[in-house]
């Protein structure tokens, strides 16, 4: 791994479980990768997509004991409106050229044989780094090439266009954990992050600041807000929020404080735009 490197974020969605031991044992005598999730459904799948943000999937194609299938995962994931795609290494046993031209088309980068004979979790995900490596190089070619013929004053991001990808990705966030868009505190939240992802050095948690654009008080902006949560955790599905809210919560209060709330989602997002 080239120093200084963060490791290759990785999910696997695999239904054999001699396949899944395979990764996960080459995972832990490797420093270049993580998996940040491992399942047997495409569903789920596009779900952990959004919600790690991987860098990479390593997909099988005939999820025959799980649910769904790899055709159907490139399916949702074509159709989702992500933030970030991941690339998509295909493995599979199916042999046929039909196959192979559909999952093409879907968008897989790379596509594997099980029955190859140089077929091993770690050159499926030797060949991940490669293309991770050939992705960024490819990306910093077309920036630099763009910089270098952009008129002056020319940006690639306006600051609005950056401003509506975060908003975009917060609101996605606070969906999952089933923040209500009627609650006003879902809008102080909302705001409270973003200062916070746009500026890590910020005093405090960024409430100080919907205060003051407000013209309210703190402690009613803290009591909206935590309104807002608490009404989550009430209402909808613990396993379902824990899956996405994976932050320590105080086992007193059994509910994130706005505080902690908002300096878990602007971390996480921060490192993912």
């Amino acid at each position: 791994m080239v120093e200084n490197e963060k490791p290759m974020r990785l999910l696997l969605i695999e239904d054999e479980d001699d396949e899944c031991l395979r990764f996960t044992e080459c995972a832990k005598h490797r420093t270049d990768i993580i998996f940040v999730g491992m399942t047997d459904s495409s569903e789920e799948g596009l779900t952990l997509v959004k919600t790690h943000m991987p860098e990479g999937v390593i997909l099988d194609l005939h999820l025959i004991k799980g649910t769904g299938s790899g055709l159907r995962f490139m399916e949702l994931m074509k159709e989702a409106d992500l933030s970030l795609r991941p690339i998509v290494v295909v493995t599979t046993s199916n042999q046929s050229n039909v196959v192979r031209k559909c999952i093409e088309e879907l968008g897989a980068d790379w596509y594997f044989c099980k029955a190859q004979a140089n077929y091993s979790a770690d050159f499926v995900i030797e060949t991940m780094l490669t293309l991770r490596t050939a992705l960024f190089a490819k990306q910093k070619s077309t920036v630099d090439l763009r910089d270098k013929h952009r008129k002056p004053g020319a940006i690639v991001e306006t600051p609005d266009d950056r401003c509506a990808r975060i908003n975009k990705r917060i609101d996605i966030e606070l969906d999952m954990v089933g923040i209500r868009a009627r609650l006003k505190g879902r809008v102080y939240l909302r705001e409270a992050i973003f200062y916070k992802i746009q500026d890590e050095n910020l005093p405090g948690s960024g409430i100080e600041q919907v205060a003051l654009k407000h013209g309210i008080a703190y402690g009613t902006v803290t009591k909206v807000m935590q309104t807002a949560i608490s009404n989550a955790w009430d209402t909808a599905d613990i396993n379902e929020i824990l899956a996405h809210y994976t932050a320590r919560v105080s086992v007193k209060n059994g509910v994130p404080s706005p505080s902690d709330f908002i300096h878990h989602y602007a971390d996480k997002i921060r490192n993912t735009i």
